[in-house]
């Protein structure tokens, strides 16, 4: 049976941009014989695709993370779809070599992506890197027209990330553009995460802790799924975080910068010390959880009562499939 960590506590933290589409996050605290673990599955999500996330949650409540091979994971500054001068601002600030843009944003058009990327090669100067999200934001054709573009406005990009939403469009792209292609949705929501490596779609991996299962999890798709891996993160608190610098700590080679720095996004933590990078990298530390930021952070009684009543339907769901052996 599912171990169902005791203490719950639920928070909520208003974001410093509107990174997409939320403005608020929210999430829950759950206390395990070993300490804390976070679940904050984003609110669309369905029980059967926020039981991972669960499962992430118990296996560090539990501290059932591998031995480290490294003492800090070098990271990315994450720029959120802003305009040129935040991005500037946003990188300046960020303390990293790496910077991650998110591009394709519903609404804005290549133009605005252009000049945030300018922006953003600006403020790290010719010897940082740059990379882009796009989400799936773009059909076969326009991904091949706009990777070139912002190749170029970028200075050159070290990789885009998910161009496109199927894993089939992502191998037509790749064979069709200069730049590496890396799979984030095309692993993590995906039925088998290993079309990816079947069809040669991708040159990069990106795992997610929380979705895929935790950590040990996410160390057997790496092991099988044959690429070059970036750990990334789903928005959490320090809490969340640690299990993805335990996956990247935990990682035989770790070629690139991790997307693990989105505390950063957060106008608050649930720790009295945040994980935030010092000179591009974050400590390979577990944060400790602070009572009063808790209680400064706790949400209102109706959003404590929709994630405990989110957090039943899930551990029931997790339970059956246990039960018949799955």
């Amino acid at each position: 049976m599912s171990s169902a960590p005791g203490e719950v506590r639920v928070w909520s933290v208003p974001m410093r941009t509107r990174f997409r589409g939320i403005t608020v996050r929210e999430g829950v605290l759950l206390r395990g014989a070993a300490g804390w673990g976070e679940w904050s599955p984003f609110l669309e999500y369905s029980p059967q695709v926020a039981a991972p996330w669960l499962r992430c949650a118990e296996e560090a409540a539990a501290a059932d993370w591998p031995d480290p091979v490294r003492d800090s994971v070098p990271v990315n500054v994450t720029v959120p779809a802003v305009d040129a001068e935040r991005a500037h601002a946003i990188v300046t600030a960020g303390g990293c070599r790496t910077a991650k843009v998110k591009v394709a944003e519903p609404g804005q058009g290549l133009a605005d992506d252009q000049a945030r990327l300018e922006a953003v090669r600006d403020a790290l100067g010719p010897d940082g890197r740059v990379r882009v999200d796009a989400n799936g934001g773009w059909d076969v054709d326009a991904a091949v027209a706009a990777i070139g573009l912002l190749d170029r406005a970028a200075g050159g990009l070290e990789y885009v990330e998910q161009p496109c939403g199927s894993v089939e469009e992502l191998a037509l792209v790749r064979r069709r553009v200069g730049v590496p292609v890396a799979a984030d949705e095309s692993i993590r929501r995906a039925a088998d995460p290993y079309r990816v490596r079947d069809l040669e779609a991708a040159d990069v991996a990106v795992l997610k802790v929380q979705p895929l299962g935790g950590v040990r999890a996410c160390l057997r798709i790496a092991e099988d799924i044959g690429l070059p891996v970036v750990v990334s993160s789903a928005l959490e608190s320090s809490v969340g975080i640690a299990a993805g610098v335990a996956l990247a700590a935990a990682l035989p080679e770790l070629p690139y910068a991790c997307g693990l720095a989105t505390v950063q996004l957060l106008s608050d933590d649930v720790v009295a010390a945040p994980l935030l990078p010092v000179d591009g990298a974050l400590p390979v530390v577990r944060p400790e959880v602070d009572e009063a930021a808790l209680g400064r952070l706790a949400a209102d009684p109706d959003r404590v009562a929709h994630w405990e009543e989110r957090l039943a339907a899930v551990r029931s769901l997790l339970e059956v499939g246990e039960d018949r052996g799955l």
